[in-house]
Order: structure tokens, then C-alpha cells, then sequence
């Protein structure tokens, strides 16, 4: 990983800010789309020496007032102001309540979140750590999963599964987006310099080459609480699925339930599951 975190972030985000979302008039002769220095600098309120030596990683200590001005100058989303606050944070040798204080990686789920995955059923719901290690699940998602060959292993891994498994891009018919977002929850939810995330970067770095790591040097992807993925499935056929994000900070886990996106997943899953059409109910988007 960088030792430049800070840096790499907001030159990213420079880049990927256009003149016109800056409310910037474009120009002539512009080599790259983004802002130049110079542009954000002003935006701002800084000197664009300040700014090359905080992109550059000469200085890591900005102050809060810098960080406001440079995330309203980006128009940055509440999650990536955190996240500019940790990695600014992190530089700096770790800020104890973003950092210090997380918890240790857990590799079991507690009896009172199983007993809510219990009153889940049939939907297929699953609880995963950090790194995304499959912690504890439904029959309703083992029922799902288990075709796809993601609870193969001893101990899953939804990442591992889907950077290394050649299933998962059968399996998954929007892969790309999938892939985005698995690699997004994996940067915002780690502490950058866990060993448990190192150990898990550099192993599908190697494994997976340049699909996973591009991904991982992408700082401006935030992840979604919410999403859709659309799986085929070898017994019941297209599957279109949304998910909801329930987070739980204390144990470093989310609870993640899949619910049909429309009647006839409904009706494939509650086959699947052994049930009367009706068991589970189509849920719109939004």
C-alpha cells in the first residue's frame, strides 16, 4: 500500500473534478479534464506550493479549516469527508477513535445477531467482518450461495470468492459493479494499515492481478449501503437481487439481507427454498 494515502486522495479527486462541476469555465489546451493545481488551490483559498506538497506527501498535517475548504472546493460527499479526515488522521500517526479504538478482526458472530438472521429466514442474509469473511448466514442464503461455490471454502470470503473464483463471473452478471463496491466497503471499513487487510490486499494483488489492485488504488470509490446485483443462478435461473447494509461498528461486522427486486425472483427464490410462491415479497428500489 502507499505511504501517501492523504496525498493520492486528493490528487485523485482533483483529477476527477471537472472545471465545470467546479463551476470553472473549461479553456483551451486543457491536457487533463480535472483541475490543475493551481484551479483548486484557488478554490480553496491555499497556495498551489501548499497544496503540491500535501499531494506530494511532504506535509500531512493540514488543518481543519484546509480540509473544509479543500473538501467544499472537491464538493465531496459526507462519507468522503470522513474518509479524508481518517486518511489526514492516519498520516499523522492515527487518530485513537478512528483508529486505535476499532476492534480487533472477529471471526464469529454474537447469539443474538444469529437469532436476528433466525427472524430473517427465508430471506438470504449473511453477516460478514471487515475483510469480508462470511461470519454466519440464513439457510435462505446458503441456499443461494451455495450453488455459486462462495461458501466452498472453510472459511468464505465474499472478496476471495469473487477475485479468484472463476464461477463468480458466471455467476455474476454485473461483475464490474460488484467488484467496485466489495473493494470500496474493504477501503472505507479497515483501519489502512491493518495487518488483516494488507495480508488480504497483497494476497489478490498477486492472485488476481491488476482487476482487484486498480481497484484498490482508487480512493474517490465510496461504498453503498444499498445496491442490486443480478445473479444467475444453475437452479433458479435469473435472479435480480437488492441488498440493504446494516452495520454493526462494535464487533466490526454488517449484517448484508438480499431481497427479490421483483415477483419472479420472488417466486424462483421461494422455490428454491422449498416454499409456497409468497413466502418473500418483491421490494422496489429507492
Amino acid at each position: 500500500m502507499s505511504d501517501n494515502e492523504l496525498g493520492t486522495f486528493l490528487r485523485t479527486w482533483r483529477e476527477a473534478v471537472t472545471p465545470a462541476e467546479a463551476g470553472l469555465p473549461a479553456g483551451p489546451r486543457r491536457r487533463t479534464p480535472g483541475l490543475r493545481r493551481a484551479e483548486l488551490a484557488t478554490l480553496a483559498g491555499i497556495s498551489v506550493e501548499y497544496l503540491t506538497r500535501l499531494e506530494q506527501g511532504r506535509d500531512r498535517n493540514p488543518s481543519a479549516q484546509v480540509l473544509g475548504a479543500l473538501a467544499d472546493a472537491l464538493n465531496l460527499s459526507l462519507a468522503d469527508r470522513m474518509l479524508l479526515r481518517r486518511l489526514t488522521k492516519e498520516a499523522n500517526g492515527g487518530d485513537p477513535l478512528v483508529c486505535a479504538a476499532a476492534p480487533s478482526l472477529s471471526h464469529t458472530a454474537r447469539p443474538t445477531v444469529r437469532a436476528v438472521l433466525d427472524h430473517l429466514e427465508p430471506a438470504p442474509a449473511l453477516v460478514v467482518n471487515w475483510i469480508g469473511d462470511v461470519l454466519a448466514h440464513t439457510a435462505g442464503y446458503e441456499r443461494l450461495a451455495g450453488p455459486l461455490g462462495l461458501l466452498d471454502d472453510e472459511r468464505p470470503n465474499l472478496l476471495r470468492y469473487l477475485f479468484t473464483d472463476e464461477r463468480a463471473r458466471s455467476a455474476y452478471r454485473d461483475w464490474d459493479r460488484v467488484a467496485d463496491d466489495l473493494v470500496a466497503r474493504l477501503r472505507h471499513g479497515v483501519p489502512l494499515r491493518d495487518p488483516h487487510l494488507a495480508e488480504l490486499a497483497d494476497e489478490l494483488t498477486v492472485t488476481a492481478g491488476a482487476d482487484f489492485a486498480d481497484r484498490f488504488a482508487d480512493l474517490a470509490a465510496a461504498p453503498r449501503r444499498t445496491g442490486s446485483q443480478h445473479i444467475e443462478h444453475p437452479e433458479a435461473g435469473s435472479l435480480r437481487l437488492l441488498h440493504e447494509t446494516l452495520a454493526l461498528p462494535d464487533e466490526g461486522q454488517r449484517v448484508i439481507v438480499h431481497l427479490p427486486a421483483d415477483e419472479a425472483t420472488a417466486t424462483a427464490l421461494d422455490r428454491l427454498n422449498g416454499r409456497r410462491p409468497g413466502a418473500l415479497r418483491a421490494v422496489a428500489a429507492g
